[in-house]
C-alpha cells in the first residue's frame, strides 16, 4: 500500500518559522497544540465568554459587538476587503424566519495556503469568531464550506466541532446564556468558482455551484432564500481577539482604516516562502526580508500582491508599497486573498501569463458569455504569442478582449481572469513585443532557444490555425 505520510505537511513549511511580527492568529501554536483543552490554555473562549456574560461580567448586547468590530476597522480578509463590521449590520435583526451565517473556507487561489493553516492549527479560533458573530446577527446556524482538496482539514474541524459541542460551547442554550448557535462543517468539491459567495450557497444547497445574479444579494436572499452573512476564514479567526483586547486596540495594531495583522502566503522565487502574519501597513521589503529575500540573490522582478486575479506590480512600485488594502491599491493592484507571488529577472511575463490564462479557463464555470468564450481566446492569443505564432495586432487584440470581459459577467470571475492580461501588458510589454517580433521569450532559459516554438507548434485547436477569426470573436 502506498505511504502517504512522508507528504503530510507538518506546519514547518509554512508557518511554524518563527518569523511573523506580533502574531494573534498563530501566537502560541506548534502543530500539535490545535485542541479546545490547548485553545483554552492560551485564552480561548474568554471572548465568547465576555460577550454571553459567562465570564462574571454584564456580558456585551448584539449592537455592541458589531460597534466594536466597526471600531476595530477589520476589514474582510477573503479579497474585496469590506468592512466586517458594516456587513454584520446589514443583517436584519426583527427578520422573522430563519437566518445563516457563513463561513468561506473555500481557499482555491492560486499562491493562498493561509485558511488550511488556521483550520488546521487552529481551528477553535474559527468556531469562536463564528459563534461571536452569531450572537451579534442572531443567527441559529451556520456552516463552514471547506475547499475539496483538504479533506484532512475537514475531518479536524469537525473533530473541533465536536469537542466545542461536547464542552457546551455550541448547540443550544451555550454556557447557560440562553443564545443557541449550531454549526456545521460542508465539504466542497474543489470548483474554483465555488469560492464565490453565491456559488458557495449554490453548492452548499446541493446545487451546481454557479453564482446568482445579484441583486438580491445574501445578506436579504442568501442560504435557503434566506438572511445570510458570509466572511472569510481569517475574518472570523480575527474576531476573538478584538473582542478581548477591543477595536481601538485592533486598529492601532494596524494603521487607519486597515485594522489588526494578516496573514500573507508568500510563494514563488524566495528563499523561504510560506505564511507571515504581521500588522497591516508593514512595507513590502520587510516581509521579503522576512521571506529570506529573492531566491539565489537575484533581482526582484514584480511581485503579483494579491493572489492570481490581482494585476502585477513590477519591483519599483512594489518596493514602495505597505502590505495593506490602500496602498496597493494606490499603486493599481488590490492586496486580494494575500497570496504575494514574487518574480525574479529570470521569470518570462509571456509564459507567466500563460500559466494564469490556463487556470482561469479552466476553472470558468461557463454561465456567462464574455468569461466562458473570453477566458479560451485570451490563452489562446498568449498562447500563440509564447508558441512563436504571434502578430503585431494580437496585443490590441488581448486589450479588447479582456476589456470586453471585465464588467460584463454575473461573478468577479471575468475580471480576476482579465485583470492579470492588462496589468502584464500595462507593465512588461516589450516582452510581448519581443515575443512576436524574435518569435522568443527575452529573459529566462528559453530567451534564445528558437527550438522550442516550431512554427506552428502548441497552438490549440480552435486557434488561428484553424481558420478562425480571433479578431472577429472579439468583437
Amino acid at each position: 500500500m502506498l505511504d502517504l505520510s512522508k507528504f503530510q505537511a507538518s506546519g514547518r513549511e509554512t508557518c511554524f518559522h518563527g518569523r511573523h511580527i506580533a502574531p494573534q492568529i498563530y501566537a502560541g501554536l506548534d502543530g500539535r497544540n490545535w485542541r479546545l483543552a490547548d485553545y483554552v490554555a492560551r485564552g480561548g473562549y474568554a471572548a465568547l465568554k465576555k460577550v454571553l456574560g459567562a465570564d462574571g461580567g454584564a456580558g456585551m448586547t448584539p449592537e455592541q459587538v458589531i460597534a466594536e468590530v466597526k471600531a476595530s476597522a477589520l476589514r474582510g480578509r477573503g479579497g474585496a476587503g469590506f468592512p466586517t463590521g458594516l456587513k454584520w449590520s446589514f443583517m436584519p435583526r426583527n427578520f422573522p424566519g430563519a437566518k445563516y451565517l457563513v463561513c468561506n473556507s473555500d481557499e482555491g487561489e492560486p499562491g493562498t495556503c493561509k485558511d488550511r493553516d488556521i483550520l488546521r492549527y487552529n481551528p477553535h479560533i474559527v468556531i469562536e469568531g463564528m459563534a461571536i458573530a452569531a450572537y451579534a446577527m442572531g443567527v441559529a446556524s451556520g456552516y463552514n464550506y471547506i475547499h475539496g482538496e483538504i479533506f484532512e482539514v475537514y475531518e479536524r474541524f469537525q473533530e473541533a466541532l465536536q469537542e466545542a459541542r461536547d464542552a457546551g460551547l455550541l448547540g443550544p442554550d451555550i454556557l447557560g446564556s440562553g443564545f443557541s448557535f449550531q454549526l456545521h462543517a460542508h465539504h466542497g468539491f474543489g470548483a474554483y468558482i465555488c469560492g464565490e459567495e453565491t456559488a458557495l450557497l449554490e453548492s452548499i444547497e446541493g446545487k451546481k455551484g454557479q453564482p446568482r445574479f445579484k441583486p438580491p444579494f445574501p445578506a436579504s436572499f442568501g442560504l435557503y432564500g434566506k438572511p445570510t452573512t458570509i466572511n472569510n476564514t481569517e475574518t472570523f479567526a480575527a474576531v476573538p481577539w478584538i473582542i478581548r483586547e477591543g477595536g481601538q486596540a485592533y486598529l492601532e495594531v494596524g494603521k487607519p482604516n486597515n485594522g489588526g495583522t494578516k496573514i500573507y502566503s508568500v510563494v514563488g522565487d524566495v528563499e523561504r516562502p510560506g505564511n507571515y502574519e504581521i500588522p497591516m501597513g508593514t512595507p513590502f521589503a520587510k516581509l521579503l526580508e522576512l521571506a529570506g529575500g529573492v531566491r539565489g540573490g537575484r533581482a526582484l522582478k514584480a511581485v503579483i500582491p494579491g493572489g492570481s486575479s490581482a494585476p502585477v506590480l513590477p519591483a519599483s512600485v512594489m518596493m514602495d508599497c505597505t502590505m495593506d488594502y490602500d496602498s496597493i491599491a494606490k499603486a493599481g493592484s488590490m492586496l486580494g486573498s494575500g497570496a504575494v507571488i514574487v518574480m525574479d529577472d529570470t521569470r518570462c511575463m509571456v509564459r507567466s501569463l500563460l500559466r494564469l490564462d490556463s487556470f482561469y479557463m479552466h476553472e470558468s464555470c461557463g454561465q456567462c458569455t464574455p468569461c466562458r468564450e473570453g477566458t479560451g481566446w485570451l490563452w489562446r492569443v498568449v498562447h500563440r504569442i509564447e508558441h512563436g505564432q504571434g502578430r503585431p495586432e494580437d496585443l490590441a487584440l488581448l486589450d479588447s478582449v479582456a476589456a470586453n470581459i471585465m464588467g460584463r459577467t454575473i461573478c468577479a470571475l471575468g475580471d480576476a481572469a482579465a485583470m492579470p492580461v492588462l496589468g502584464m501588458l500595462k507593465h512588461f510589454r516589450d516582452e510581448f513585443v519581443h515575443h512576436i517580433e524574435h518569435k522568443t521569450c527575452l529573459v529566462g532559459p528559453h530567451a534564445r532557444d528558437t527550438s522550442l516554438h516550431p512554427e506552428g507548434a502548441g497552438l490549440p485547436r480552435g486557434g488561428p490555425a484553424e481558420g478562425r477569426s480571433l479578431a472577429g470573436a472579439a468583437k
